[in-house]
């Protein structure tokens, strides 16, 4: 079993630079550094001493089907009660409806601790509140009134039933039925790969099913999204009546095994009981915001699963004995973190996770000004700054998760490919981030076929002009010149992958690789900007970080600059 320890100091130097402009924007007047403390303290302890020590038990035990009824592993309920009741579960959202209304950044940050100390457990709480939001936004008053207050309590929980087993990806192909019947609507398919489709932490689920009207046109546009609870809700905001729907089974995951995926069936009698979402046919306009929320928090499920799984290498590391190595002019048993590639392997994985961390928290930082801010400019500069942001902070950040849970099984070599040590856990747990809420290759071309050209390319040009204004602030040397360079490159890429007069399909096959190199080199102009706003205590560490990353993560990524350009070609 590998322990985790909340890396507080070093969410904290992320943070702290974005507090005061957190405070300037409206709603968020109040927050300062010793409210922020306060919270990622007791989020650290509950992650740690609550959710930490039942990561094992769940890979181990998982949930089970028994009798029509999910049941999750030992301690799981229970510690879901204390999640709960502690008021975790609504900590972004509005105060009137009963949340704690801090910034999406902050809860962003303890959303951190939560995936680092059990991936499993934290996958309920993201799923309800990106219903949370979707209900926010398109609700009606009758529909927030019912469901908002039990939803951001966590007294009850939410799903997003978009996959069927014919469509996959394809979510236009979707054949799940809706047929109107009086104030309501009547709900008839099979929905698969439903996180938390049914489980046992509370008394209701509320399913977020897009469905299809009669007549409706074929793909997208002709698709609708509806509130399907398990139990009906009684005007007074008591449960009634057992709805019409069912997990039929649950499927048997390469990881996060404490997390149920069911496979749910709708209408198998008169058909389950829903409510119209929105408009009739626009369902993907609604459900794309639950699917943005996601995509932020599958991204920080990739840097949290990283964190976890640097900390068990270096506690390996640390403590694993083997050869011997000259010390004070004697040889000596050695440790093998005192290897010179051990430790460029564990530098390696701690850079990136930094650059993860600061690319993720900025996203969210660009959520909250979208939110928040009142002068329409730079509300909108702001959104387009999340619109472009979420497809490399959703693919690039759960690519490194895995890669840095595959360092970290190499690092204890042996043992790490054996069950007990719990580092293989972690790997198995990264892997489905990469392909759920969008496959990583679908963010790529979301990324170069919708993201690059929004608002005439104003969006990406914007950021380039930042970056190339923070080369500026930076002192002559290594970690300057190779930002420079990469970001040469970057621009002159971005300019061949948007220009028209090159083949769409040499363009699109680009898209994967184009991505990882934006993303790296991003992440390392965000090291750079963190070591340049450090505290002198901090100033070499930080600076160490960005030197380490700018010499041996940039140089690989910007070479992608020529597999973007061979485009299909043999």
């Amino acid at each position: 079993m590998t322990v985790y320890s909340p890396p507080l100091d070093q969410m904290r130097t992320v943070l702290d630079p974005m507090i005061p402009g957190l405070a300037a924007l409206p709603g968020h007047e109040e927050l300062d550094h010793a409210l922020v403390d306060q919270v990622l303290e007791e989020a650290g302890k509950f992650a740690a001493g609550e959710l930490a020590p039942l990561n094992a038990v769940g890979d181990k035990q998982g949930a089970v089907l028994e009798n029509g009824v999910v049941r999750t592993p030992d301690g799981f309920k229970k510690a879901y009660g204390q999640f709960a009741e502690a008021g975790w579960n609504g900590l972004p959202f509005p105060e009137e409806w009963g949340g704690q209304g801090l910034p999406w950044t902050i809860s962003t940050a303890v959303s951190e601790m939560w995936h680092s100390a059990n991936t499993a457990f934290g996958l309920c709480p993201l799923l309800t509140q990106a219903g949370i939001e979707l209900l926010l936004e398109f609700g009606t008053d009758e529909q927030k009134a019912t469901y908002l207050e039990k939803l951001i309590s966590g007294e009850w929980t939410g799903t997003m039933c978009l996959t069927e087993p014919h469509a996959g990806t394809d979510v236009g192909a979707l054949k799940t039925k809706a047929v109107k019947d009086g104030d309501h609507y009547r709900i008839s398919g099979t929905k698969i790969f439903i996180t938390y489709g049914d489980h046992d932490y509370t008394d209701n689920v509320v399913h977020m099913v897009l469905a299809r009207l009669p007549g409706a046109p074929a793909g997208t546009k002709g698709i609708s999204l509806f509130i399907v609870p398990k139990f009906l809700v009684n005007q007074d905001g008591s449960l009634g009546n057992r709805n019409d729907l069912r997990p039929v089974s649950l499927e048997h995951k390469l990881g996060i095994h404490a997390s149920p995926t069911c496979v749910m069936s709708f209408g198998d009698n008169e058909g389950a009981i829903g409510y119209l979402v929105g408009e009739e046919q626009g369902g993907i306009k609604a459900m794309f915001t639950m699917m943005n929320n996601a995509r932020l928090a599958v991204g920080l499920q990739g840097l949290a699963i990283a964190e976890r799984a640097y900390q068990a290498a270096c506690h390996y590391a640390s403590e694993r004995t083997q050869g011997m190595r000259r010390s004070n002019g004697t040889m000596a048993p050695a440790k093998i973190i005192d290897y010179p590639d051990i430790k460029r392997t564990l530098m390696s994985m701690r850079c990136r996770i930094e650059a993860m961390r600061a690319l993720t928290y900025e996203g969210a930082f660009a959520l909250d000004r979208a939110v928040r801010l009142a002068d329409l400019p730079e509300k909108q500069a702001a959104q387009g700054r999340i619109d472009l942001l979420i497809p490399l902070i959703k693919a690039w950040c759960s690519d490194q998760g895995f890669e840095i849970a595959s360092d970290a099984v190499q690092v204890h070599g042996g043992m790490g490919f054996i069950e007990e040590t719990g580092v293989a856990q972690h790997l198995r747990d990264a892997r489905i981030a990469m392909i759920y809420e969008g496959t990583n290759g679908i963010q790529a071309l979301d990324l170069v076929g919708r993201k690059l050209p929004m608002a005439g390319g104003a969006h990406v040009t914007r950021l380039f002009d930042e970056l190339q204004n923070d080369l500026g602030t930076l002192a002559e040397g290594p970690i300057k010149d190779g930002l420079a360079a990469g970001l040469n490159t970057l621009k002159d890429t971005t300019a061949w992958i948007t220009d028209e007069q090159v083949d769409s399909e040499d363009r699109l096959a680009g898209a994967t690789p184009y991505l990882k190199m934006f993303a790296t080199v991003l992440g390392g102009f965000l090291l750079a900007r963190a070591a340049h706003l450090a505290g002198v205590e901090q100033q070499d560490e930080r600076e160490a970080s960005a030197r380490f990353y700018v010499q041996h993560c940039l140089p690989p990524a910007t070479a992608l600059s020529h597999a973007v350009k061979a485009g299909l070609a043999a």
